[in-house]
C-alpha cells in the first residue's frame, strides 16, 4: 500500500492514501512541509508559548492564551472525542511530527530554533487561536467602555468578522471568507483523496480535514460568520485570604480555581501570569471572566469533521454539523439532486438580553444560561449569506451584524444573472452615505461624488476623495466625542477591537450629520484610491514582509472585501483570505484561490503565486487536468501498531 503527494502547477497538495488513517497521516506531514513556521507559531500561540522564541512584543497574546486557558480546553476537548475521531487526529499529528525534525524554514534559522513534538490535541488548540477573538465578547468590552463615557454609540457588526456565501440551487456554491489578511494565508488549498472520500477544500494549517469549505463531488459546503453572540463577559467580585481566591456567587461565596504560570521571554526577565478561573469561566482581563460554549462544554464539535469528509447528500452535511459547537456559522450546502440548504450550526446560549450587551454582575442569578437556542434550517432556491441579520435565520441571534449592502449587491447580481467570478470582483461602493451626500448636494465636492459611479477601483481618483472624504467625517465625529480617546483600561491586547475610530468608522451612515459632512469635505484632494489602499499583510517575522507595494480595488463594505481602517488608514489589512466556486453541476469547472501561495516558505516558488491572479480576481481549476507525483510515502501507523485501516 502507498501514499501520494501530488502536485498541481500551483504547488497546491493533492493527497492519495489507501485509508482514512494513512490519508490524515499524509495531510498532516504535506502541512509540516508547506507550512511548518506557521504551524509552530499557531501551535506555540495555542500554548502560549510564542514570546520564548520572538520576544516581548508576543507576551501580550501569550498571557491571554494562558488565562483563557486554549491549551487545557484544547486537551480536556480532545479526551471527550470518540475513539474514531481521537484516532484520525492522532494519525494527523503523527504525520505532522514525521515531517518537523526536517521541515526547512528559514525562520527557524533567523532565530535559531526548531519545532518540538506535537501533542494529540495541538489542532484543537490551532483552532481555538484562529477563533477565540472571532466571536463578540470584545465588542462587549467596546460597549462597557461607551457606556461608561459617553451613554451609547451604535455598534456595526465586528471589525474582525465578514465574509460572503451565495448559491443558486442545482448550480453551484460561491463565496469568500473575509479574515484578516496574514503571511503566510489562514487557509491551505487541499484536495483528500482515499477509498471512502474525495474533498477539495481549504483547510486551516495545523488542522485535519476542510471544516468549512469543501467540495465532496456529489455535495459540497461553505460557511459564514453567523455574527450569533455566544461569548458572554461576566464581572466578578474576588476576594482572597492566605493563598485562596474565592468569587461571588448568586449563592454566596465559593472557592475557585487559581494558580501562576511562568511565559519565557526571549532575550527578557519571564513574565508571571496569574490564571484564574471561577464557575463563569476563566478571567481573562482585570475582573472580567470569559463563558463560552467550547469551554463549558469541553467540546469545538470536532466529531463533525471526519464525518463532513464522508458527506454523500446535503442531509450528511447536516447531520455531521449537529454536534458543532463554535464558532456559530451560518451553512450553505447543496447536493448534484439540486437540494440547496441554509442552516446555523453551534451552540448560542439562552440568557438574558442584558448579557448579549455588555459584561454583567456575576453573582446576579438572572444572567446565568438557560440552555441553548433553536437554530434555523430552510431549504431555498437561493441563499445569500454576507454577515446580515436575517430574520427568522440569525437576526435573533445576535446583536452585531454587517451592514447590508454586500448582501443586497450580490442579491441584484444573482438577478441579473452575473456570472460567479464577476460577483467576486464586484467594487461598488455602500450606498448609504449617498444618501448624506444627496443632502448637501449644493458642496461642489458633494456633487463630484454624486456624479461618480462608485466604483472602489484601484485607478480610481473619485473613489480616493471618497475615502479620504470618510476618514475626515470619522475623525470629525471622533473629535467631538473626546471621551471615546481615554484609556480603556483593558489589556492591550484589545486595543485593535476597541479603537474608537474603528468603531466610529463602521458606524458612520448612522453618525454622519450633514453638517459634520459638509465639513469633512472642506480642502480635500484626490489620490488614486489604489496609492494609499495598498495589501499590508500581517506577518510575525517583518523580513517575511511583501518585497512589493500592491494597489488594491475594493472597500470595507463590497462584495471585493479589502479592509482598511476608516480614520486610521487605507491600508488594507483584512479581506478575502480565500475566493470559490463550488460547482455541482460540472465538478470539474469548480475554482479556487487564495491571496499568496500555497508555500509558508519565503523564497519558494509558491510563496505568494497566487497573489496576481487573486489581484486580477481570478480564479483557477480546483480539479487540474495535470499533475505531478511528488513522491511515494509510507503508510501510517496507527495507535495500535498495525498499517493502515480503520
Amino acid at each position: 500500500m502507498t501514499s501520494f503527494i501530488n502536485r498541481d502547477e500551483w504547488g497546491i497538495p493533492h493527497l492519495v492514501a489507501d485509508s482514512v488513517l494513512d490519508l490524515a497521516f499524509l495531510q498532516g506531514r504535506a502541512a509540516a512541509r508547506d507550512r511548518a513556521w506557521q504551524i509552530e507559531v499557531e501551535r506555540r500561540r495555542s500554548e502560549g508559548r510564542l514570546a520564548e522564541w520572538i520576544g516581548a512584543a508576543e507576551v501580550g497574546w501569550d498571557r491571554f492564551a494562558r488565562r483563557v486557558r486554549l491549551d487545557d480546553t484544547a486537551r480536556r476537548s480532545f479526551e471527550k472525542l470518540d475513539d474514531t475521531t481521537k484516532q484520525w487526529l492522532r494519525s494527523y499529528v503523527d504525520g505532522v511530527n514525521s515531517e518537523l525534525p526536517a521541515a526547512e524554514a528559514p525562520e527557524f534559522v533567523a532565530y535559531g530554533v526548531r519545532p518540538s513534538p506535537w501533542r494529540p490535541w495541538t489542532p484543537l488548540g490551532i483552532f481555538l487561536v484562529q477563533h477565540i477573538l472571532f466571536g463578540t465578547f470584545p465588542s462587549k468590552m467596546w460597549r462597557a467602555h461607551v457606556e461608561s463615557t459617553i451613554g451609547s454609540l451604535p455598534v456595526v457588526g465586528d471589525p474582525s468578522s465578514g465574509s460572503n456565501a451565495w448559491a443558486v440551487a442545482g448550480s453551484y456554491i460561491a463565496g469568500d471568507p473575509h479574515r484578516i489578511l496574514e503571511l503566510p494565508g489562514v487557509y491551505q488549498q487541499v484536495r483528500l483523496t482515499c477509498p471512502e472520500f474525495d474533498v477539495a477544500g481549504f483547510a486551516f494549517p495545523g488542522v485535519p480535514g476542510v471544516p468549512h469549505f469543501g467540495h465532496a463531488g456529489s455535495v459540497a459546503w461553505a460557511i459564514t460568520n453567523a455574527m450569533s453572540d455566544y461569548q458572554d463577559l461576566y464581572q466578578e467580585e474576588l476576594r482572597r485570604s492566605a493563598g485562596s481566591v474565592q468569587a461571588r456567587s448568586a449563592s454566596g461565596w465559593e472557592e475557585v480555581s487559581r494558580h501562576v504560570e511562568t511565559v519565557a521571554v526571549r532575550d527578557e526577565p519571564a513574565v508571571e501570569v496569574e490564571v484564574i478561573e471561577t464557575p463563569r469561566g476563566p478571567i481573562i482581563d482585570r475582573d472580567l471572566a470569559l463563558r463560552v460554549p467550547a469551554r463549558v462544554e469541553f467540546d469545538l464539535g470536532f466529531g463533525a469533521l471526519l464525518p463532513l469528509l464522508r458527506a454523500k447528500t446535503v442531509d450528511d452535511v447536516v447531520a455531521a454539523l449537529a454536534g458543532w459547537v463554535e464558532p456559530v456559522n451560518s451553512v450553505i450546502a447543496m447536493d448534484s439532486g439540486g437540494t440547496l440548504v441554509s442552516f446555523v450550526a453551534g451552540k448560542v446560549p439562552l440568557r438574558d438580553d442584558r448579557v448579549r450587551q455588555v459584561p454583567v454582575p456575576a453573582w446576579e442569578p438572572r444572567y446565568e444560561w438557560q440552555g441553548y437556542a433553536p437554530l434555523p434550517r430552510s431549504v431555498r432556491e437561493v441563499v445569500v449569506n454576507a454577515n446580515d441579520p436575517r430574520p427568522g435565520d440569525t437576526a435573533e441571534l445576535g446583536n452585531d451584524f454587517a451592514p447590508p449592502a454586500r448582501a443586497d449587491r450580490i442579491a441584484a447580481l444573482l438577478l441579473a444573472a452575473t456570472p460567479p467570478a464577476e460577483i467576486h470582483t464586484d467594487v461598488l461602493a455602500d450606498p448609504r452615505l449617498f444618501d448624506v451626500l444627496a443632502r448637501v448636494s449644493a458642496h461642489p465636492a458633494a456633487r463630484r461624488l454624486l456624479d461618480w459611479d462608485r466604483r472602489m477601483d484601484a485607478d480610481s481618483l473619485d473613489a480616493g476623495l471618497f475615502a479620504a472624504w470618510r476618514h475626515a467625517a470619522t475623525r470629525l465625529i471622533v473629535a467631538s466625542l473626546p471621551a471615546l480617546l481615554t484609556e480603556t483600561g483593558y489589556d492591550p491586547l484589545f486595543a485593535p477591537w476597541l479603537d474608537p475610530y474603528q468603531r466610529v468608522g463602521r458606524a458612520l451612515p448612522t453618525l454622519l450629520t450633514d453638517e459634520i459632512a459638509v465639513a469633512a469635505l472642506a480642502g480635500l484632494s484626490a489620490r488614486p484610491w489604489g496609492e494609499t489602499h495598498v495589501l499590508t499583510p500581517v506577518v510575525v517575522v517583518p523580513e517575511t514582509a511583501l518585497d512589493q507595494v500592491v494597489p488594491l480595488p475594493g472597500d470595507n463594505d463590497c462584495v471585493r472585501s479589502t479592509s482598511s481602517m476608516v480614520g486610521v488608514t487605507d491600508a488594507c489589512w483584512k479581506g478575502s483570505v480565500a475566493r470559490y466556486v463550488w460547482d455541482l453541476s460540472d465538478r470539474s469547472a469548480s475554482r479556487w484561490v487564495v491571496p499568496f501561495g500555497a508555500s509558508g516558505r519565503p523564497g519558494d516558488q509558491h510563496f505568494a503565486d497566487q497573489l496576481p491572479l487573486w489581484v486580477a480576481g481570478d480564479l483557477v481549476p480546483v480539479f487540474p487536468d495535470q499533475l505531478t507525483v511528488e513522491e511515494t510515502l509510507q503508510p501510517a501507523a496507527n495507535a495500535d501498531g498495525s498499517s493502515g485501516g480503520e
